[in-house]
């Protein structure tokens, strides 16, 4: 404390932005505790180096972060850990605003119909198993074929996009994680053509986590390296695009059909070539 006066709890509430009583609760709780607490009349004493940490946790509470979030990044060491932690929170916060936007709209609904009746006649209609499947199969047959056409314009371009996502949702809505794996890989495959580097990362990613996690190997763990080796490509990486080129190929070594091993190859031959 190197001999300066130490701060009231007043005081110190002045200058931090916070109240005596959040900081008796801080105190409580072990998030933010006095220099000295005098010990015959429980005073609390500041000191004034704690006033930065203080005006942390003022501006983190008014953040809407819970007490332990803020225990948690007190902790963190670097600005870039606590700015990993602001990004997830607001995208907590954005989902939360995502969900009130739709219950105020619900609600403009309910009023301007003039009825107290709030049953839920929304229910979201549900396909059977089979159809769901041939429509997941349906729309990934249909992506092949946009993927296959020489000159597409850009409504095709979009439509191939959603059809993409929307079979990989009924895959993974009905299908085996292994066809989960595959609906992610054609939708990375697709940005890959279009160019998109973060979104044919981002399902490359999902890809081989999804093989990892559940196992699954043989071809479908090579067509996850080559889609992540696809995606770096087109990011401009090539030394990662190459690092997973060469899994990809030692990957094939351990594909049981022949067939099925002649058509990762050749879907090797057709990564980008560096810069």
């Amino acid at each position: 404390m190197d001999g300066q006066r130490l701060l009231t709890i007043g005081e110190f509430a002045r200058a931090s932005g916070l109240t005596a009583k959040a900081l008796r609760h801080y105190d409580a709780v072990g998030l933010l505790t006095p220099a000295l607490v005098d010990p015959t009349n429980n005073y609390r004493r500041y000191d004034g180096d704690q006033l930065p940490t203080a005006r942390l946790v003022r501006r983190l509470r008014e953040l809407e972060l819970p007490l332990d979030e803020v225990r948690r990044l007190l902790a963190l060491k670097g600005e870039a850990q606590l700015t990993e932690a602001l990004v997830e929170h607001r995208r907590r916060l954005g989902a939360r605003i995502t969900r009130l936007q739709r219950q105020l709209h619900d609600l403009d609904h309910f009023i301007s119909d003039g009825s107290n009746d709030m049953s839920d006649d929304k229910s979201p209609q549900v396909l059977d198993p089979e159809t769901e499947r041939a429509t997941a199969i349906s729309l990934f047959n249909g992506v092949w074929d946009l993927l296959g056409k020489e000159q597409r314009t850009p409504d095709e371009d979009a439509r191939m996009i959603h059809m993409a996502h929307a079979s990989c949702y009924h895959w993974l809505q009905v299908g085996e994680p292994v066809h989960g794996a595959r609906g992610e890989w054609q939708c990375s495959r697709v940005y890959a053509v279009l160019g998109r580097s973060e979104p044919a990362l981002f399902h490359a990613r999902r890809v081989l986590d999804i093989c990892q996690r559940n196992g699954i190997g043989d071809w479908d763990i090579a067509f996850a390296y080559e889609a992540m080796s696809r995606a770096h490509a087109v990011a401009g990486d090539d030394d990662e695009a190459q690092r997973w080129a060469e899994q990809a190929r030692a990957a094939c070594a351990e594909i049981v059909d022949d067939a099925d091993r002649e058509i990762v190859l050749s879907d090797l031959e057709t990564l980008p070539s560096p810069a």
